[in-house]
């Protein structure tokens, strides 16, 4: 733990694309990053690390590259692909992000957008 309250925390998310096309890829997976920041009152200085990951259906470009348009060069990422689980999601992109912050682990807000929200229709919006 940080000095002062802060705690290391991981931060869920997860959204969708149309299509299989970097500038989408990039597009979405950058405004899920942002959401789950603005969420979570999280800074880019306080991100530990990332770790994307897409479905198999996703190859035309790396969501992580959306993080280091963003200014994150110093953050380290990592991008992996998820399982191919029959009647999951498709065309999907994942973030687990870890950062510090002064929320409680039951204060973080994780971001479910487009397709995705229907991952976890438990969590509130």
């Amino acid at each position: 733990m940080k000095e002062d309250g802060w705690r290391l925390v991981a931060v869920r998310g997860a959204t969708t694309v149309e299509e299989d096309v970097p500038d989408q890829i990039r597009a979405r997976t950058g405004e899920l990053l942002e959401a789950m920041m603005q969420r979570n009152d999280v800074r880019p200085d306080n991100i530990i690390s990332l770790i994307f990951t897409a479905t198999p259906d996703l190859v035309s470009d790396f969501p992580a590259v959306a993080a280091r348009n963003m200014g994150l060069s110093r953050t380290p990422l990592l991008c992996s692909q998820e399982i191919p689980v029959a009647g999951s999601v498709e065309r999907c992109i994942r973030i687990l992000m870890h950062a510090y912050s002064q929320k409680a682990k039951e204060e973080i807000r994780h971001a479910y957008l487009r397709g995705a929200k229907q991952l976890r229709t438990d969590l509130p919006e």
